[in-house]
């Protein structure tokens, strides 16, 4: 596709630019001749008034001399004969042929003649004696004067359109192909078993598509499999009752070869029944591992949590906003975990504030990290500080009664942290920084100073703007 589209931008743009630079190119020599046989005639028609006057040699040759306007020996004047004993004067330099001058002469208009090195410029004039004819040589430099800049800046400017559209053409088939490669990598690697893979949800809105349709298959996939393998455990489970009968049974056979064979069997089965048990839960244990691995979309997560809250809110008439949940947001955590914890975080919001109290849940996505913010409008902690410390268990029985535990635990695992303040909306705020990538995204770095600063502004504006 990157190839195809260089070659159609290569095409275009070559015969784009053979249709405009031939046809200028043309223009320039036509317009180089012109000017060059223009001066010629200018030239020429200085000595016209002169020849009007007189056709005295001396005074001609004054004349002459005065118009030469380059090197010299350019013009020439073709005076007739005067009487009948007079002859034809030649002042000034000649190279046309003498029947080319003839021919100007009875004609009456000005012609040119090819000469030698160049072309003449012939142009009759009356006198009194007849008709005399100018002589004006134009080199054949003359004639192509400045052309050849002009068709080297011509080209140089197509070759810059060419090879500016090829880059182009080939930036835009690189963002086009680069998201197609990475889906036809991990398409490659869940079929090699590696569950865990899932693609960034970037490049064209088609490709986007395409993305998060994978990532989800991706997940189905995932679970899936967690429920054949737990189907698989649990059938393997409830076998041990039956083969634990049939082993007694086979236990009061006798000793008969017969019994032996009965009794080496249940043995053989109840080996293959207990390495089906313990390969469903390696197996289980590895999807887990891997379906945490991939993350999860937490915005929806957020819109499906939200979804089952919000019926209970409107019944208690709390006013519910949602911000940042309207693209996705994937994060390194499981999507039972995080569901999870958004249930833990809206569920404290519920005990703990009077009915009517509104809250809000906001997600961020910066570059170290993805922020989850519940934030309502009830009385608050009174000492935030003190109720992390309880909740990480260093003291009484190391709860908070807020279900900061299941989240402090989430956003360790991925290396971030949970903080407690006042929110804007005039009680509590919970903030969950999930680092991204394993990078640890701290509250107090510069980073995160500025990632503050940012959001307090973005709710300040949100809660200026909502009154």
């Amino acid at each position: 596709m990157r190839w195809a589209l260089v070659k159609v931008a290569l095409a275009v743009t070559t015969m784009v630019v053979v249709a405009f630079a031939v046809p200028l190119g043309l223009v320039v020599k036509e317009l180089a001749r012109d000017r060059a046989y223009s001066n010629a005639e200018r030239q020429a028609a200085t000595i016209g008034p002169v020849l009007a006057i007189t056709t005295d040699r001396p005074q001609l040759e004054r004349a002459v001399a005065s118009a030469e306007t380059g090197p010299g020996g350019r013009i020439g004047v073709h005076v007739p004969a005067s009487g009948k004993n007079g002859k034809p004067a030649e002042i000034g330099s000649r190279r046309a042929a003498q029947k080319d001058v003839e021919a100007a002469a009875e004609l009456g208009r000005a012609s040119i003649s090819p000469v030698t090195g160049g072309s003449s410029l012939l142009q009759p004039t009356a006198v009194a004696s007849g008709i005399a004819v100018v002589e004006v040589f134009v080199p054949d430099a003359a004639l192509t004067n400045g052309v050849t800049t002009s068709w080297v800046v011509l080209a140089g400017v197509g070759l810059a359109l060419i090879i500016g559209s090829v880059a182009v053409a080939d930036r835009l088939g690189t963002r086009m192909v680069r998201p197609a490669e990475r889906l036809a990598g991990a398409a490659h690697d869940l079929g090699k078993g590696r569950l865990g893979v899932r693609v960034p949800e970037d490049g064209p809105k088609e490709l986007r598509s395409a993305a998060s349709a994978f990532n989800s298959m991706a997940d189905q996939v995932v679970q899936l499999l967690a429920n054949e393998r737990e189907l698989a455990a649990d059938l393997s489970h409830r076998l041990r009752t039956p083969l634990t009968v049939l082993r007694l049974n086979a236990a009061s056979l006798g000793d008969t070869p017969a019994a032996e064979q009965t009794r080496a069997a249940v043995e053989q089965l109840e080996r293959e029944v207990d390495q089906i048990i313990r390969t469903a839960r390696e197996q289980k244990a590895q999807t887990r591992q891997a379906a945490a691995a991939a993350g999860c979309d937490a915005a929806e997560v957020i819109r499906e949590r939200m979804g089952f809250w919000s019926a209970l809110a409107e019944d208690e008439g709390r006013t519910v906003r949602i911000a940042g949940a309207d693209r996705p947001v994937r994060v390194p955590v499981a999507r039972p975990e995080l569901a999870a914890t958004l249930d833990a975080m809206l569920g404290n919001v519920f005990r703990h504030t009077p009915e009517g109290t509104a809250f809000a849940v906001d997600v961020h996505n910066a570059e170290e990290a993805v922020i989850v913010l519940v934030s309502d409008a009830g009385p608050g902690i009174a000492d935030p500080d003190a109720a992390l410390r309880r909740g990480h268990g260093g003291g009484g029985d190391g709860s908070t009664g807020l279900g900061l535990d299941i989240v402090r635990r989430l956003a360790e695992s991925t290396g971030g942290d949970v903080r407690i303040g006042r929110s804007v909306l005039g009680g509590t705020e919970v903030r969950v920084w999930l680092a991204l990538d394993d990078r640890r995204a701290r509250p107090g770095t510069r980073r995160g100073h500025r990632l503050r600063r940012t959001l307090g502004g973005r709710r300040r504006r949100t809660a200026r703007t909502g009154s």
